[in-house]
């Protein structure tokens, strides 16, 4: 791992046209090489996007191989890349809501975009924040990941098993924002199942429980890829004032959902669709995968 980490720093000098590129070609391969998750890909957008011909299902999936090996390689931008190239290269619409978090409880909702980790960037060069972080099993990486994401501000990170208390404790004590991914398959613990493109997905009712509990604004975070390399656009969305509201926690996650699946149409290919996103089942189902 330490040799990746040293390939990746000595990248990151790279021309963003150049190393998006290359990216771009190790995902092309990667795309050929890992059948298992191109099956993963390609079996999630058949259930999310039955209206497309399994040809342009194929040309999405293999875009988003191509993506994701990009972020990966531009992570080390992120990571060492100064201040002033970041600055250059993050387009910021129409700006990180400092304002929203200085007034009171705050949640970021990022969803899992293949470039989320510039969204954090993007709110890391003006405000420290916090969020929930799964530790790495490679100790090296872990390290390299954590001192990455809070090189420029200090971040407080909680693991999943440590509850909601010490986020809310952050959120309304310490006035940190909660940086939150809230669309990935965990389980049923908290969760239920919500549609996602009209398929029953075990979804975490966390936001809207958040939210009712703290009086948070939700501010949606979208973080995409500029055309021809040109870098990254953070798309700050206008904070949903009075959420949940009079909504249950079902019917106000439907709307979380629903939000996420029409920003997932303006940049298919950049959405997370190796993921197994319906991995768990309602009882008696089978496995899609």
């Amino acid at each position: 791992m330490r040799l990746v980490l040293a390939l990746m720093w000595l990248l990151h000098w790279l021309p963003l046209p150049v190393l998006g590129r290359l990216g771009e070609g190790v995902g092309s391969i990667l795309f050929t090489l890992i059948p298992k998750r191109r099956h993963i890909a390609l079996t999630n957008l058949r259930l999310c996007m039955p209206h497309l011909s399994e040809a342009e299902r194929e040309k999405i999936a293999q875009q988003h191989f191509q993506m994701y090996a990009r972020s990966v390689f531009e992570r080390g931008i992120l990571w060492w890349g100064s201040e002033a190239r970041l600055k250059r290269l993050i387009q910021i619409e129409p700006r990180v809501p400092l304002d929203v978090i200085k007034a009171g409880p705050t949640i970021l909702m990022c969803p899992h975009f293949v470039c989320l980790d510039v969204a954090g960037v993007a709110v890391m060069l003006e405000s420290s924040l916090c969020s929930i972080y799964t530790e790495q099993r490679n100790k090296v990486f872990d390290r390299a990941l954590r001192r990455g994401r809070s090189r420029f501000r200090p971040v407080k990170l909680f693991s999943r098993a440590e509850g909601v208390k010490p986020i809310i404790r952050a959120m309304t004590k310490d006035g940190l924002p909660y940086f939150m991914l809230p669309d990935m398959d965990f389980g049923m613990k908290n969760a239920e199942f919500i549609p996602f493109f009209g398929i029953p997905a075990a979804t975490l009712t966390a936001m809207p429980r958040l939210a009712a509990s703290t009086g948070a604004k939700i501010v949606p975070v979208i973080a995409t890829m500029l055309p021809n390399y040109r870098g990254w656009k953070v798309t700050f969305h206008t904070p949903w004032d009075n959420y949940p509201g009079e909504d249950d926690m079902t019917t106000a996650t439907r709307q979380m959902n629903a939000f996420i699946e029409q920003e997932i149409l303006k940049a298919p290919s950049e959405y997370f669709w190796a993921h197994k996103r319906f991995k768990t089942r309602p009882e008696g189902e089978p496995s899609v995968y």
